[in-house]
């Protein structure tokens, strides 16, 4: 049984980027079309999407209080594949569980979050 490599990055408006990637179970054998197709469909128009309100990790490139002009609070979906590579997901989820969760903030509504807001705990 395959897992699945979720890729994602984080782009500034000077189109510097820098790449994150979570590796799920897949126990329910989901094909990357389908899964692709679910997280198009929840995410914001070209892929957006606020990655701590679906517990992946940030990749922004500034630190807390040293955001420029140029930082925002979006990542970006890139991809999804099948790989055989050891699931490193901080929350030990299936990838089913992953699309329940991205689905179910999707309803909520992406809260943006102002990245020259020092208060922030994190990146």
């Amino acid at each position: 049984m395959q897992n699945v490599k979720f890729t994602y990055l984080y782009r500034d408006a000077g189109n510097y980027n820098k790449w994150g990637e979570v590796v799920f179970r897949n126990p329910e054998g989901l094909v990357p079309e389908l899964i692709t197709q679910v997280l198009r469909e929840a995410f914001l128009q070209d892929g957006l999407f606020i990655a701590h309100q679906v517990r992946v990790p940030d990749v922004f490139l500034y630190v807390r209080g040293d955001a420029t002009s140029d930082d925002h609070c979006y990542h970006e979906f890139d991809s999804v594949e099948a790989t055989a590579e050891t699931p490193n997901d901080q929350d030990s989820r299936s990838i089913s569980q992953f699309l329940i969760e991205v689905k179910r903030q999707a309803v909520r509504g992406w809260v943006a979050l102002d990245p020259h807001e020092t208060s922030r705990t994190s990146p």
